[in-house]
């Protein structure tokens, strides 16, 4: 059967339309003098990835942070250096969950975006594709944070070793506008087993730790800055709790008061959710807030 030289060319124009629809899409370049933060989006087969800007709010002040203030001392002095454009190290955020490790983050992002900070949030199964985001900010003015939220990983994680790579240990640097901060509830960021332990050996009377050991700590030792988070005491908790409080009720114009019973509702809060941390003080906080307004707004009965 022959084909016309009409036919053929519509079959090669049709072709080209499929080809080109599975192309990846040319994504706009960033304005950051608008944007504070964004997220990086993998593209087809992890390739093409590109940044997706995020509205974010910068109402969260570090004063409204209580119960780490050592913590904040740290990072905030570290992301000053950083901002200035001198040396500041990559941080490790690790510790009980719930305690401020992602809000102290995005508090120093409020403080430093009009000096030039800027946010990228990253996921972890993400971080196999650094190397083509560091490029698409390398030659930017502006100073990033690269922020990995809950960095995790099991023993044959294949983004474990890349982000070790570009850590250190690689003869390409990572750009100076770059700093990694990520949060964790794991000190060394991989599961620890007993059995890590049946390698290690005494020599001397030092402690010589096994190889898998040493494979563990070898990521984390990469941070240069260790930031601990402990969980709250009861006096902290019940501190954050009325801080909330005062924020909430002053936005909604509502008077209420310290008593013993609300006291008493707070820590019976914390104790049904098994845990006493700022997360859980911020929830009390607006329930307890939210029901205290309910009843005057509900339409009076017919």
């Amino acid at each position: 059967m022959s084909v016309t030289q009409g036919e053929f060319m519509q079959r090669v124009l049709d072709h080209l339309d499929r080809a080109e629809q599975r192309l990846p899409k040319v994504q706009p370049a960033i304005d950051w003098q608008q944007v504070m933060a964004a997220r990086w989006m993998p593209g087809q087969s992890g390739m093409h990835g590109w940044l997706r800007p995020l509205q974010v709010r910068l109402d969260l002040q570090l004063d409204d942070l209580h119960g780490v203030d050592r913590q904040k001392q740290l990072l905030d002095s570290n992301t000053a250096q950083f901002v200035a454009g001198f040396p500041a190290n990559n941080a490790l955020l690790w510790g009980a969950r719930g305690t401020g490790k992602s809000s102290l983050v995005r508090a120093l992002l409020a403080r430093y975006a009009g000096q030039g900070m800027r946010l990228i949030e990253i996921d972890k199964t993400d971080l196999l594709h650094l190397p083509e985001l560091l490029q698409q900010i390398a030659d930017q003015a502006w100073r990033f944070v690269l922020f990995c939220d809950d960095l995790a990983f099991e023993a044959d994680d294949a983004a474990y070793k890349s982000l070790k790579t570009v850590l250190d240990g690689t003869a390409e640097a990572s750009p100076d506008n770059l700093l990694l901060y990520a949060t964790s509830n794991r000190r060394h960021l991989l599961p620890e087993k007993r059995s890590d332990n049946l390698a290690a050996e005494q020599v001397d009377g030092e402690i010589h730790p096994g190889e898998a050991i040493e494979e563990k700590i070898a990521l984390s030792d990469r941070f240069g800055l260790w930031v601990s988070f402990y969980p709250f005491s009861q006096e902290q908790y019940l501190a954050v709790v009325q801080h909330w409080l005062t924020q909430l009720a002053a936005d909604y114009q509502l008077e209420w008061q310290w008593t013993p019973q609300l006291q008493q509702e707070a820590i019976r809060w914390a104790t049904t959710r098994g845990n006493r941390n700022g997360r859980c003080a911020w929830q009390f906080a607006r329930a307890w807030v939210g029901r205290a307004l309910l009843p005057a707004e509900l339409p009076a009965a017919p």
